[in-house]
């Protein structure tokens, strides 16, 4: 591959990186109150979690230009911050992937939450254990399938990640051109043999991180009967 190319792979790995990172302490303890909320606004929150799954890239990434934009209301913070304007940065990539990426993290954590018998929760409350200890001490270590799940996932959908990207960075090479962006540019120039490469790459990150996640969680029994 080019320098170019290894540089976009060294960017797309920071990207996917730190929104996985932001996912898990933004989408831990939402999925946490989803998961033990009775509010009537969990239909509304569950339904906004996952909205990323059904709406176009595209759609995702017109409202987000006019929200990070110059005149949007997140634009005109960050501009009155001095942080400048975020659309065509690395920064803007951070966050429309977080946002795209949210129900990749939240729904396997959310899931894994709801899965935890509510005699554990108790038990440890019997024993004066504060909410706060309960959740880390219990609910954590008990959704630990959960987390992988919810970690890999949203790292490689961040890898994989193009609508959203492509309408927020552009296509800066070396700060934000990611992966796909590289695959379509190749193909549009017609060098077919560097859009393989890249595009064998990811097939094979894909299917590496699958089968790692699918291996990781297999259920106990399944484990005990393979070594028997």
């Amino acid at each position: 591959m080019t320098p170019a190319d290894w540089s976009t792979v060294r960017l797309t790995a920071e990207l996917a990186t730190l929104t996985t990172l932001l996912l898990l302490l933004v989408g831990t303890p939402l999925a946490w109150w989803l998961a033990r909320t009775r509010s009537w606004l969990k239909p509304l929150w569950s339904a906004l979690v996952a909205m990323p799954i059904v709406l176009p890239p595209t759609v995702i990434g017109f409202y987000l230009l006019l929200l990070l934009g110059p005149q949007g209301a997140v634009g005109q913070f960050t501009q009155w911050l001095g942080l400048g304007r975020l659309p065509f940065s690395f920064a803007g990539l951070v966050v429309a992937s977080v946002l795209y990426s949210m129900p990749f993290v939240v729904q396997p954590l959310q899931q894994a939450f709801e899965a935890i018998p509510e005699r554990a929760l108790e038990a440890a409350a019997t024993l004066r254990a504060s909410a706060r200890d309960r959740f880390f001490s219990v609910a954590l270590p008990l959704a630990r399938p959960g987390l992988v799940t919810a970690s890999v996932l949203g790292f490689a959908h961040t890898v994989g990640e193009f609508g959203v990207v492509l309408m927020i960075g552009g296509n800066i090479p070396g700060r934000t051109r990611t992966l796909s962006v590289a695959v379509y540019d190749h193909v549009e120039a017609a060098e077919f043999a560097d859009a393989h490469r890249l595009a064998a790459g990811m097939v094979a990150f894909a299917l590496v991180v699958l089968v790692g996640l699918y291996a990781i969680n297999r259920p106990a029994r399944d484990a005990h009967a393979a070594s028997a």
